[in-house]
């Protein structure tokens, strides 16, 4: 039920770079493909265990797989197995490839590097004890960067770009920072929907605030409320009660944190548009496709 964004990606970075946007050959498709495939099955791995340790309700509009009654606990040897599988899929099709240990590498690293970022999530904040000292912006963007925008933007575009013979390491570390800024886009776009998008639009219950989440949108409110304002949110933030999730968002509302969303999405989108100008060397189009297909997105 998911969008395949991210392995759909792998498609268009390698059209775009190797083949400036013209249908790819029967073969090159199916190495890019295959390719997109492993990460979408990295992201499945990552979705199954997510949502086992925030104990989340729906998925995609469906029950989450852990909560299936002939899953259950299982969905941990699940998780194992579809990051085995991409492996087996990367040596069958890849093996005697020039590229492959790139490949592997490359998975490897952005599997580390997203695990780190989920530490550093499910550590910033104890379940039932809210601590507002752990959190800032700061660490709400090392978050962002390491759990989503690595695997999410730069490992499909990494991956394109070795498919296409890019070698130069100056073009990946362009590449890295272009994605790291829309993975934080991205992820505050998340943090906004899990609090005010619908439900049976996203797929999922939003969950942040009864989770303990350093989200951006408690970051903005810490700022910008009140002593009086910071005690509400300090007695109701993290709670599983509806009501309390309730005096949270009044809060937000007050310090209207929906238009403040909406500045900061302008200004961001702005930022990486003039950063995506900048690049030289290889075709900018892969960059500036993946921005729009997230700009002002509401799902």
């Amino acid at each position: 039920k998911g969008k395949l964004t991210r392995g759909l990606t792998v498609i268009s970075a390698l059209k775009e770079l190797k083949y400036r946007g013209q249908p790819l050959p029967a073969a090159e498709y199916h190495r890019a493909a295959t390719l997109g495939w492993c990460v979408e099955w990295l992201q499945a791995m990552f979705l199954v265990m997510d949502d086992i340790m925030d104990e989340s309700e729906t998925r995609r509009g469906q029950i989450c797989w852990y909560l299936q009654p002939d899953v259950k606990m299982n969905a941990i040897n699940d998780g194992l197995l579809l990051e085995a599988h991409i492996y087996v899929i990367l040596q069958k099709y890849f093996g005697d490839d020039p590229v492959y240990v790139n490949l592997l590498e490359l998975l490897h690293e952005t599997t580390h590097q997203t695990a780190l970022g989920q530490f550093l999530d499910l550590t910033t904040s104890e379940p039932d004890k809210v601590d507002f000292s752990r959190f800032s912006m700061e660490v709400c963007t090392e978050i962002y960067i390491y759990k989503t925008a690595f695997y999410s933007f730069y490992l499909p575009c990494a991956l394109g770009m070795r498919l296409a013979g890019v070698t130069d390491d100056s073009l990946y570390s362009q590449a890295k920072e272009i994605c790291k800024e829309m993975g934080c886009l991205f992820q505050v776009q998340d943090d906004y929907l899990d609090c005010y998008g619908d439900p049976e639009r996203i797929g999922k219950v939003g969950t942040d605030i009864r989770d303990n989440k350093c989200s951006w949108l408690i970051n903005r409110a810490l700022k910008d409320c009140t002593p009086a304002q910071r005690k509400t949110l300090e007695s109701n933030y993290a709670k599983k009660d509806p009501k309390c999730e309730a005096k949270v968002k009044e809060v937000y509302k007050k310090l209207d944190i929906e238009a403040k969303f909406k500045a900061y999405e302008e200004e961001a989108y702005a930022e990486i548009v003039a950063k995506i100008a900048n690049i030289r060397g290889m075709p900018t189009t892969i960059f500036s496709q993946l921005l729009a297909r997230i700009y002002k997105r509401d799902k």
